[in-house]
């Protein structure tokens, strides 16, 4: 069975030596600055879009992939990632994924072309799984006990902060110099953690064998092939070939995919714990979640710089309504499930950020901004809620030794759902919008989602911007019922399939 993060936590710790021994704080800093850096990576670049697509001259379907490149690279290769630094050594692979990123960064701050941004991405996103499996397991190496838990809220704070400011931060950069800055900062970032970490001591799990290649290579090809079928299909058509080809491709790779782990030695994805009905609610209700998340943080920028008039600052800042509370609110976790318990946490956070989209279809960034406002705060406050406990709840539903295996199925489903959520959205605000423009005119729509109403009323007059503007806000009206959905069948999931004993021991870890 291959390792992951929590194998590695439940491995006892190699001995080293007293003069070898690690700094603490030198580890925690080195590791918590690089957890600002990654989720920075993936909520930053929706705000540079609309700058980013002008300049390279970038289609819509391009331009996701900026996006999706990440995300299919960051998804695919985690549970890898896990493997290999209990295989090679958590420092090595904490600082060749960190150079990897860091030098991915570069190529795509500094690239002429948007084929070469995307590529690019894909690599900073194989560099960033590296990053964080790594970095959690020399967090569990290096602290135990209560340091052990204090490191680990300390590492969730500083992925927390890089989702609430990353749009802001991004937003002051495009603003300040360019869409080159919102990639170019990881390269200091990245630097700066090389010089931390490097004179960390090695550690390894001496049990780990070997690396899962068949299973990374299927579910890398279904999780792509299945994001090409979202970004294509407004452009190629639904029903047309390129599209349904890359839909029963990844349907293939998917199957594929089972049959390698039911046969494999040492399996990504012990299947035998999709037999537990609460292990199956709890891994559905974070991508019920994040698929909404991820699709509002990258796609609202482009709306409010196109159709709400916001500059690249404003337009981060008009996400911190919805980005605060994720960051706020696990802090006070404990007091929390001694309240309503981890169930129902689980449970009212996607019920809240259901109705919060709801209430959106009432807003938009022009005349009722103070609603969407509102509304985003609310959908803040559902996400937060169900942050703060769901990681453990997922380690806490199978028994100890199967802890490992439970978080890498738990974290890279919900990474899964992220980037299913933000090319499924994006495939969706384009159709959608497409179909209420002048005879369906894709390459208005495409400027029109992207923020570029420049173009529009270079092609048409006011006339023809306030008609594209309507025909968005009908597209994201589609977008948020559709997320809203999705948000309550996890809420419904959770509330018919977990029973609260399955929980007891969750809910004693967190008021502990």
């Amino acid at each position: 069975m291959s390792q992951s993060l929590a194998d590695s936590e439940l491995s006892p710790p190699r001995t080293v030596p007293a003069e070898t021994a690690p700094n603490p704080t030198r580890v925690l800093v080195a590791i918590a600055l690089a957890a600002v850096m990654l989720p920075i990576s993936v909520t930053g670049p929706g705000v540079a879009l609309a700058e980013m697509s002008g300049a390279l001259h970038a289609s819509a379907a391009s331009t996701q992939w900026v996006l999706n490149a990440y995300n299919v690279a960051f998804t695919a290769f985690m549970l890898a990632a896990g493997s290999a630094a209990d295989l090679f050594g958590r420092r090595r692979l904490f600082l060749s994924g960190t150079a990897v990123f860091a030098l991915a960064s570069l190529v795509a701050g500094t690239a002429p072309t948007i084929l070469l941004v995307d590529l690019a991405r894909f690599v900073q996103g194989m560099g960033a799984a590296a990053v964080l499996t790594s970095g959690s397991a020399l967090l569990a190496h290096t602290f135990s006990g209560a340091a052990r838990a204090r490191a680990f809220g300390i590492f969730g704070a500083s992925i927390g902060f890089g989702l609430a400011m990353g749009p802001f931060v991004s937003g002051l950069l495009v603003g300040v110099a360019s869409w080159h800055a919102v990639f170019l900062v990881n390269v200091l970032l990245g630097a700066v953690v090389l010089v931390l970490a490097r004179p960390l001591p090695e550690s390894k799990n001496p049990g780990a064998r070997r690396i899962d290649l068949p299973g990374v290579l299927t579910f890398t090809l279904a999780l792509m092939l299945l994001a090409l079928g979202f970004v294509e299909g407004p452009s190629q058509g639904w029903g047309g070939i390129v599209t349904l080809g890359s839909f029963a491709g990844a349907a293939l790779f998917l199957a594929l995919f089972v049959v390698v782990e039911l046969r494999v030695a040492e399996p990504m994805f012990d299947l035998s714990l999709l037999r537990r009905p609460t292990f199956v609610a709890i891994i559905w209700q974070p991508v019920s979640i994040v698929f909404a998340f991820a699709a509002l943080l990258v796609y609202l920028p482009p709306y409010f710089q196109g159709a709400g008039g916001a500059g690249s600052t404003m337009s981060g800042a008009m996400l911190l309504p919805l980005t605060l509370p994720v960051f706020v609110l696990p802090l006070f976790t404990p007091t929390l499930v001694r309240l309503l318990s981890v169930r129902m946490l689980l449970a009212v956070g996607p019920a809240v950020l259901a109705v919060a989209l709801l209430l959106m279809t009432f807003t938009d960034p022009v005349s009722s901004r103070t609603g969407l406002y509102a509304a985003l705060l609310l959908a803040g406050v559902g996400i937060g809620l169900a942050f703060g406990v769901m990681d453990n709840a997922a380690v806490s539903v199978v028994p100890a030794e199967r802890s490992g295996m439970a978080s890498g199925m738990f974290n890279t489903l919900r990474v899964a759902g992220e980037t299913i959520g933000v090319a499924c959205v994006g495939g969706l605000l384009l159709t959608s919008t497409r179909q209420q423009l002048p005879a369906g005119d894709g390459v208005m729509a495409d400027d029109v989602v992207q923020g570029r109403l420049a173009s529009v009323r270079a092609g048409g007059g006011q006339d023809l911007v306030d008609r594209a503007v309507q025909g968005l806000q009908h597209g994201w009206s589609v977008v948020y019922v559709v997320l809203a959905c999705v948000a309550l069948a996890g809420a419904i999931a959770v509330f018919t399939m977990v029973r609260d004993r399955d929980l007891d021991q969750s809910s004693a870890a967190q008021e502990g």
